[in-house]
Formats: C-alpha cells, sequence, structure tokens
C-alpha cells in the first residue's frame, strides 16, 4: 500500500466517498483490488512552530517512484534551507515578483519589466513549473527569438528581466540554482555617439528658429547649453533657475510612462541632481520664456484646494499640473532673477 519512513509516508489514496459524501482518502477497499485506482499521495511532517505539529501533503502523483521523489526532495530541501514551492508555475512566481518590485521600481522601470514579463516570458515559460525550469529552455527560447528576427536589445532586456527574476529566487531560498544565469546573451553595444561641433549646434538652432519659431527652439537652446536630459528640462521650475546667479539646480524629472501617463519624479541618477551654470545663450532663452509664460491663475493660487492647478513651467513654455509642485510666481521680462524661492541646499 505504501512507504513509511521517520518523516514521511508515500501512500495512495482515491476520491471515492461514503454515504455520507465524505471522502475515503487510503481507506478505500478497490485502493486493494484494482492496482489502477486512485493516485499516490505523500505525507512530510516539517519541524514545529509555537508547538504545533505541521504537515505537508501532496498527491495527484502517477507513481509510487515519482511521489517517493517528490517526498525526497521536500526533505533535503529543508535540510538545506531551500523551501521550493512544487507547485508553483513561472507565470504566478514573475507576477508575485513584479508585486513586491513594484514600490522600489520608478515607473519607468516597472513598466519596462511587466511589459517583459507578460508579454515575452509568461507566453514562453509560464506554463511550467518553477521547479521544472532549466536553461536549455531559456538557451532554445532565445535561440528561436533571434532567429525569427527580434531585436537584440528586445531579447536580451527579457532575459535579463527573468535573470533578475530567479535571482530573487535564489535569495529567497525558493530556487537552489538560477537556470537563466548563464542564459542571458551578451549586452547589446550601443552605436558610438557623435557629438555636434559647435558649428553644427548653431546651424540647427539658426534652423529651428528660421524655421519653426516655436517654443521648442529655447528647449533645445537649454538642452545644448547644459547638457541636461528632455525630462529634466520640461521638469524644471521657475524656483529651480537663478538668472541672477547663472545658474539652476536640476531637481525634477517628468517621464512618460507608457507613452501616456505623466510622472514627476526624481532624476535619473543622484549625480543628476545638481548645480549647472548657464550661459549668455541659456539666460536669454530663460528670460524669453519668463516673458511669454502666463501668470498663474486663481485656482493656481488655491493650494488648499485638492483640484488647485499648479504651474510648473520650463524653458519649453509647456505647463502641466503637480499636486507635489512648489507654486511658480510671476517672472517679469526685465528681471534678471526670478520670484522664486531660495537657493536650496545642494
Amino acid at each position: 500500500m505504501g512507504q513509511r519512513t521517520k518523516r514521511g509516508r508515500v501512500y495512495r489514496r482515491c476520491g471515492c466517498q461514503d454515504e455520507h459524501k465524505k471522502q475515503l482518502g487510503p481507506w478505500c477497499m478497490r485502493l486493494l483490488a484494482d492496482a489502477k485506482h486512485g493516485t499516490w499521495t505523500y505525507a512530510v511532517d516539517l519541524a514545529r512552530e509555537d508547538g504545533q505539529r505541521r504537515v505537508r501533503r501532496r498527491g495527484g502523483f502517477a507513481s509510487h517512484a515519482e511521489a517517493s521523489r517528490e517526498m525526497a526532495a521536500v526533505l533535503d530541501g529543508e535540510l538545506r534551507g531551500v523551501y521550493e514551492a512544487r507547485r508553483t508555475t513561472v507565470a504566478s512566481y514573475l507576477r508575485e515578483w513584479l508585486t513586491t518590485r513594484e514600490p522600489t521600481l520608478a515607473p519607468n522601470a516597472y513598466a519596462g519589466y511587466k511589459a517583459c514579463v507578460e508579454r515575452d516570458l509568461i507566453p514562453a515559460f509560464g506554463h511550467r513549473r518553477l521547479l521544472d525550469l532549466c536553461a536549455k529552455h531559456i538557451d532554445d527560447w532565445i535561440t528561436a527569438q533571434l532567429a525569427a528576427h527580434r531585436g537584440h536589445v528586445t531579447v536580451y532586456r527579457a532575459a535579463s528581466t527573468l535573470r533578475n527574476a530567479l535571482n530573487a529566487a535564489v535569495r529567497s531560498w525558493r530556487l537552489r540554482y538560477n537556470p537563466a544565469k548563464h542564459s542571458v546573451p551578451p549586452k547589446p553595444r550601443a552605436e558610438d555617439r557623435i557629438c555636434w561641433t559647435p558649428e553644427q549646434a548653431a546651424t540647427f538652432l539658426r534652423h529651428s528658429a528660421e524655421n519653426y519659431a516655436d517654443q521648442l527652439t529655447d528647449l533645445f537652446e537649454v538642452m545644448l547649453g547644459t547638457g541636461m536630459r528632455r525630462g529634466e528640462i520640461l521638469a524644471l521650475h521657475w524656483s529651480d533657475v537663478h538668472l541672477m546667479d547663472r545658474k539652476l539646480f536640476v531637481r525634477w524629472n517628468l517621464a512618460a510612462v507608457n507613452n501616456g501617463k505623466l510622472h514627476l519624479g526624481q532624476p535619473k541618477t543622484p549625480a543628476s541632481r545638481a548645480w549647472i551654470s548657464v550661459s549668455p545663450r541659456v539666460m536669454t532663452a530663460l528670460h524669453r520664456q519668463a516673458a511669454i509664460q502666463p501668470t498663474p491663475t486663481a485656482a493656481s493660487k488655491d493650494s488648499s484646494s485638492p483640484a488647485a492647478t499648479v504651474h510648473r513651467c520650463g524653458p519649453s513654455g509647456s505647463s502641466t499640473n503637480s499636486a507635489s509642485a512648489p507654486p511658480r510666481s510671476t517672472c517679469p521680462a526685465s528681471a534678471f532673477t526670478t520670484s522664486g524661492t531660495s537657493q536650496p541646499a545642494s
């Protein structure tokens, strides 16, 4: 009928019921007469918690040997401190991992991880048990994706996302090893970037001013004159611009999540949060923006209202709504400083 050890036992049981609709389990008489009736189950006595006995039971195995192997793996995992969930699928684990990472990731980074998981990893590996996933499955998928002319960067990001997720499983003692550790292809090398010469930059700015004559010309002036990222320029507050001192402070970054929802947050790296000196051309562009910026509306001055609009106006001239942004004060074109807050501490 079964096998018993000091810590566990393997036996056969079925789903037959008695007259009270109670399952007979291992006590069904058909188990003695029919060797194919029922399925194999193992039960393991785990370490006690708070003096209470704990038993782990798993059934549905087709043979005695299969149930015995699973029971031995559970006992060995307990000895090594690795508690492997035998029925956890790759799909359920990846979604659980995403949930735990969401609070610590930037919105764009989380959106990128989620896209890799839902678009690539779950369709490819989600049906497999987490413990059954091996390096060959991952290598075959990468080879097939590259043969189908998927972008090298796309394949690399998906594979590295899987590696990061499985590293977390190893650190939490849910896996003994990471099957994706050596399967991620080399990171594609970025193309060499060529910097414009001063003559090329001047030609571009002159062309923008003569042919478009819009507010993007000032944005390009600030971008070329300071080296700030696009999101940092769009999120620039007047309270962080100090024309009298000919400098500005990078404090915010504006990002578009999934090309839709705008998110105002911290700069990309801690080193980006710094003072930047501005040239006379950049100062002229900022003065032009100060002259054409609209003054705050009555709604924007009422910061107590939950629907109040706070104008955050950068050199591009665009304004967005942000409850966390400091209110912008009027910046007359003739002034050489902005009427804002004092310089923030560096």
